[in-house]
Parts: C-alpha cells; sequence; structure tokens
C-alpha cells in the first residue's frame, strides 16, 4: 500500500500550481508561493522524492490531432486473472487509462481513437482476443471537460 505523504500548505499550493501549470519554473513557482528560491527547490524535490510528483505531461487538443472519437468501453473479465490482464489491456492502441473498478464491470477503459472504423479495431480486434475478457460494453463519449 502507497504511504501517504503529508503536505503542509504550502506543498499543496506548490502541487497545485504545477498542476495548472507543469511549466512552471521554480522561480516562479517561489515568487507565486512567496518564499525564497531556495525553499521552493528544496520543497520541490522532496515531493518528487517522495513521489508525490510523478511527472509532467502536456495537456493537448485530441481533435487537432485527428483522435475525434473518445469512448469508455466497460469490461468484464476473468477476475483471477486480473493482475495479468492490465498490461495486455493497457498495451492496446488507442487505450488512455485503464480503471480497475467494482460493480456490475471489472475494468473501464478510457479510449481515444481517430475513426469508429478503429474503435471496432480496439473492441473486437484488441479487446475481444484478449484471454480472459469475458465481455465489453462501448460508451461513447459526446463531450469532455477536465478538471484541472
Amino acid at each position: 500500500m502507497t504511504q501517504r505523504v503529508e503536505l503542509d500548505a504550502i506543498d499543496q499550493r506548490l502541487v497545485a500550481l504545477l498542476i495548472d501549470d507543469g511549466r512552471l519554473s521554480v522561480n516562479e513557482l517561489a515568487a507565486r508561493l512567496g518564499v525564497a528560491r531556495s525553499t521552493a527547490h528544496a520543497r520541490f524535490e522532496r515531493l518528487r522524492r517522495a513521489g508525490v510528483i510523478t511527472g509532467f505531461t502536456a495537456i493537448v487538443d485530441h481533435a487537432k490531432l485527428g483522435d475525434d472519437v473518445q469512448a469508455l468501453v466497460l469490461v468484464n473479465i476473468e477476475q483471477r486473472n486480473w493482475a495479468n490482464l492490465r498490461a495486455a489491456l493497457i498495451a492496446i492502441a488507442g487505450v488512455e487509462s485503464l480503471l480497475f473498478t467494482s460493480g456490475a464491470f471489472d475494468v473501464v477503459l478510457s479510449v481515444r481513437v481517430a475513426s469508429i472504423a478503429a474503435l471496432r479495431d480496439v473492441v473486437l480486434n484488441g479487446l475481444h482476443r484478449i484471454p480472459g475478457v469475458r465481455s465489453t460494453q462501448t460508451i461513447f463519449v459526446l463531450d469532455e471537460k477536465r478538471a484541472r
């Protein structure tokens, strides 16, 4: 189980600033936090070493990249094989994220592809060819707004 890292108010603000804009320099972090550059750097490094900050990513407009179709694919699997299936599921082209869940379905995949034909390939040629995948249900995403 993951060890929780205690954050004070400055650490929490630092993380929030980086969530909003991961490109902020240490100098800009220090200025916005109202602390010395050395303090901002030390806190950033401590949070990185502790695994709170795990990386940086770009937020892109997928429609401009041609990935116009987004869907959630609900998957039922043979549960005894869930750990082995994880790598096979996430490796399917177009799968953005994989969530193991409770309830009626075992796994939810967020899929983003260029076309309905590509989505068909994800489901029929990707998912249904994996031993241990029992059934799927696909839900199209009509609009998306991400929290920052």
